[in-house]
């Protein structure tokens, strides 16, 4: 859990930090920059009053013709003077050059990281690094309002859909359970049959009745998070697949319903993918909280995720886009015939901001 605890909370603190130092230090930094064009300037204005004091100070004449060593002495201050040019050069453009690789090694599925304009010497870079933590800003607030319109959209959809197959077509079939188990009388043929149709639509019933379960977990709306990851445990493990351990702490700390939502989502992804792609013998449910992040992780030991497939699945990229949408991190380790671990964690005081 510390590790990672570790590798969610960055992303935090550089987003809270970099609001911080921005607002503090800003007026400070603009005041010290210079322009780049200035900069570039003074660099080439140094190394020319450099050679201009090599020529006056230094005891060299130069004849007419021009001699071979006194050309090479030249052609060697040359060399020396392009050398200490691209060195200062080099100091100058520095910080563009580390702006450039920072913008590179920004991650959109680890938000909150932002430049600093520290080490930034000139207006413009100052001026391309707040361009840039401005953008991001705006990106990671157009994809947070997406996602979250998605998939509240999404859950309305499952909503509806379950109680479409709970109050009609559940109804519809268990009348006709009734009435096909009501009319099989006697050891006739017709009878084994009507007995046999009534046996079926219980069976469809028990589907649709699970599929709606699926489509909206009412354990959790009506028992909480525990309960409800309790009754997914069960049933998961009730469809012959692996044993399925529970390790689930109660009570847990205030969360909302959001939050909750987002737990049981990504433990029923991790659990399906484990009854149906892992292999595995048994898989573990885990679900811990203190004072700083709620963790959950679903654990097989199964045969691990395959080399040869894209990591980045649609069921993996759609439980980090709910784990980003309540400031959660993601993360999925996976060895070759060791199994796989999905871990979610999520700060508590990011969830109750």
């Amino acid at each position: 859990m510390t590790s990672t605890r570790s590798a969610a909370r960055p992303a935090l603190d550089a987003r809270a930090a970099s609001a911080r130092d921005g607002n503090r230090t800003e007026p400070a930094a603009a005041a010290r920059a210079i322009p780049l064009l200035w900069l570039v300037f003074l660099t080439n204005a140094l190394v020319l009053a450099v050679g201009l004091l090599l020529l006056a100070l230094t005891p060299i004449t130069v004849h007419s013709p021009i001699e071979a060593w006194q050309f090479a002495l030249l052609f060697a201050g040359f060399l020396v003077l392009l050398l200490l040019n691209v060195v200062l050069l080099r100091r100058v453009l520095a910080p563009l050059i580390n702006l450039t690789g920072a913008m590179s090694s920004v991650d959109p599925d680890r938000p909150g990281r932002r430049l600093s304009d520290v080490d930034l010497r000139s207006v413009e870079g100052q001026a391309l690094a707040h361009a840039f933590n401005a953008m991001l800003d705006r990106l990671e607030n157009a994809r947070h309002e997406a996602t979250r319109t998605a998939l509240a959209a999404q859950e309305a959809e499952r909503l509806r859909v379950a109680r479409e197959l709970h109050d009609e077509i559940g109804q519809t079939l268990t009348a006709v359970a009734i009435q096909a188990g009501g009319a099989a009388h006697g050891d006739s043929e017709l009878a084994q049959a009507l007995r046999e149709v009534a046996d079926g639509v219980r069976e469809s019933l028990d589907e649709v009745r699970r599929i709606a379960r699926e489509l909206r977990p009412e354990a959790l709306d009506d028992l909480g998070l525990v309960n409800a990851l309790i009754a997914l445990a069960t049933r998961i493990g009730a469809q012959g697949g692996p044993r399925v351990r529970r390790d689930l702490q109660s009570p847990l700390p205030p969360l909302s319903s959001d939050v909750e939502l987002v737990i049981y989502r990504v433990a029923q992804e991790g659990l399906t993918n484990a009854l149906r792609h892992s292999g595995a013998s048994e898989v573990t449910v885990s679900l811990r909280a203190d004072a700083e992040d709620v963790t959950l992780a679903v654990k097989d030991d199964g045969e691990g995720l395959p080399t040869e497939l894209p990591r980045e699945s649609s069921g993996i990229a759609g439980m980090r886009e709910r784990a980003l949408l309540v400031g959660g991190m993601l993360a999925l380790a996976s060895v070759p015939g060791q199994g796989t671990e999905v871990r979610l964690t999520i700060p508590i005081d990011e969830e109750r901001a």
